[in-house]
């Protein structure tokens, strides 16, 4: 039966014609994009799939940066040990030059008190964007070195880099700090920590007046969960008296710390309890808080002051003393050049596993350019004989005038 009212061969051809028309825009969408999932909407569960890896990659980023700085920083203090290594066997050589009674000690000790100089300003100077790790102000650095992702989520994994003291200048054995729960600093290098609780946990830290014989340089050392916030003495602060030494350093702490913007913890400090610091932590994580005193006169290389080897008994004792040294900066040498060869795998595999990722991304969203050319062509001309379709379907009713001539 034939209709003036209803054409349903225009209606498949224009249906056709859609249809084709849709699969040319998407095929012009990817070979324009160069992707065949570009939006949620072409297929949802690849987009957000590759949404995730694609933010993992940029994670990943930051994880080489971290690294390359994390090994740029311990390169620099392993060249700092290895220079003090050689610089503490040539005193060796001099120490046992000085085992001969026919030798001038006087000026061997010279050069002795030169080299220990000189190792001093290596150490000294051994620091990349500020952070030492042979000088002995630090105990532990953490170098982000991964993501995790799991099912429970995604965490960050570091390394951690053992920090070395090869200073002349040291922890002391004093009587610096006290605290209510913490414990009480008593031996060189001995370190006391506060756990503080989240949401309310409290203590406080003291520290300890006149019983320390200040110097200018001396340094104390707090560590608020990962950050760390420090204070040295100066000559003022010494001519002040030695009991109020202590309020002074309380007082530069307490800015310290409050300048580390750690969320929650408050430290308070009152006049009336003098040297004392409260800590109150009202944040949602629990806080550990460690302390340090370092005096500017002993160190990891402490010893080095005391060699003389001006008397014969004085180059005696000095040469079991260098051997001692000697195998401290050797172990510190040692130590950086471990976990720097570590981190130079880490950062070579997070570099792969990177373009591994993109690789993996590539095969879920990328279009195939060859596919599409293909396609492209079809299309086009499947859109042309469409078109005629719809033209010869358009003009079918005209046939039913002739019935009525």
């Amino acid at each position: 039966m034939s209709s003036i009212l209803t054409n349903t061969s225009a209606m498949v051809a224009l249906q056709t014609m859609k249809s084709i028309n849709s699969n040319l825009s998407q095929v012009q969408s990817e070979i324009s994009t160069g992707k065949s999932v570009s939006t949620a909407r072409d297929n949802a569960a690849v987009w957000a799939i590759s949404k995730v890896m694609e933010s993992d990659v940029k994670g990943f980023k930051g994880i080489s940066d971290s690294l390359s700085l994390g090994s740029s920083t311990i390169s620099v203090a392993r060249q700092a040990a290895e220079t003090v290594t050689d610089l503490l066997t040539e005193i060796k050589g001099k120490i046992v030059a000085a085992q001969e009674d026919n030798v001038d000690r006087t000026k061997i000790q010279t050069d002795i008190s030169a080299l220990r100089d000189q190792i001093g300003s290596v150490v000294g100077a051994a620091q990349f964007n500020g952070l030492n790790l042979v000088d002995g102000s630090q105990t532990t650095v953490d170098v982000l070195s991964s993501l995790d992702r799991s099912a429970s989520g995604v965490s960050a994994s570091k390394i951690t880099v053992t920090a070395q003291d090869l200073s002349v200048g040291g922890y002391a054995a004093n009587d610096v700090f006290s605290a209510s729960t913490g414990g009480t600093i008593s031996g060189a290098g001995d370190t006391f920590v506060l756990s503080l609780d989240a949401a309310g946990g409290t203590d406080d830290i003291t520290i300890a007046d006149g019983t320390t014989a200040w110097a200018a340089g001396d340094k104390i050392t707090m560590r608020v969960g990962d950050k760390t916030a420090s204070y040295t003495v100066t000559a003022s602060d010494i001519t002040s008296g030695a009991n109020t030494v202590p309020d002074l350093i309380a007082v530069g702490m307490k800015n310290a710390i409050d300048a580390l913007g750690i969320s929650g913890l408050t430290v308070d400090y009152d006049s009336g309890s003098p040297g004392q610091l409260a800590f109150t932590n009202d944040g949602t994580t629990d806080l550990a808080v460690s302390g340090q005193f370092k005096n500017a006169g002993s160190g990891g290389l402490g010893a080095l002051s005391s060699i003389d080897v001006s008397t014969a008994s004085g180059a005696d004792s000095a040469l079991t003393a260098i051997e001692g040294m000697i195998q401290t900066s050797i172990d510190a040498a040692a130590e950086f050049g471990s976990t720097q060869k570590r981190i130079d795998i880490q950062a070579d595999f997070v570099g792969k596993l990177s373009d591994s990722l993109k690789a993996g991304i590539g095969t879920m969203v990328d279009a195939n350019m060859e596919e599409a050319s293909a396609r492209l062509q079809a299309l086009q001309v499947q859109q042309q004989l469409g078109v005629q379709a719809l033209s010869i379907a358009n003009q079918s009713p005209q046939s039913i005038l002739s019935l009525f001539r």
